[in-house]
């Protein structure tokens, strides 16, 4: 991660569980307050029918069924990264740290010192998402081409979505 904004890091999380592709719910060890994460920089598939799906499905012009069984084997993937009860660090952006339905945007970074975004996306299973900000944004880009050129992840059944 190279996020050059003013960032902050907060320590003592635990994951709680994965929602989907590109979120996970997360617990303070020391306050038990949980958080609702959203991943900076990616997008994946949905998991259940609704408004976005409807709208990936439109741009995309995939079906909504396999863009859910797809969103299934991102969902997947993210736990076989991240299980519950794993020790997490939250770090965001200062100018930037909720999204429009009350989730706290941040990169999460693994106890080996890996970000789960950044992972998410090398293997293909999300692509970069430009409609929430982040200054890693470019590099997730580059990285998630990378993984369309390599045929990696949901690359391997389409070349966007």
């Amino acid at each position: 991660m190279e996020a050059k904004n003013q960032i902050f890091r907060k320590t003592h999380y635990e994951v709680v569980k994965v929602v989907d592709g590109d979120g996970i719910i997360v617990r303070n060890i020391l306050t038990k307050v949980e958080e609702d994460i959203r991943l900076y920089g990616i997008d994946a598939p949905e998991l259940t029918p609704c408004r976005k799906l409807k709208q990936d499905e439109s741009e995309t012009k995939i079906a909504g069924q396999l863009l859910m069984k797809m969103a299934y084997e991102s969902y997947d993937f993210m736990r076989s990264i991240v299980k519950p009860g794993d020790p997490v660090n939250i770090i965001q952006e200062r100018n930037n740290l909720a999204d429009k339905y009350g989730r706290t945007l941040a990169y999460v970074e693994l106890q080996d010192g890996s970000i789960l975004n950044e992972m998410m996306v090398i293997a293909g299973y999300a692509k970069a998402y430009n409609k929430i900000f982040c200054s890693d944004l470019p590099r997730y880009q580059q990285l998630s081409l990378d993984a369309k050129t390599q045929k990696k992840g949901l690359y391997l059944y389409v070349d966007q979505f």
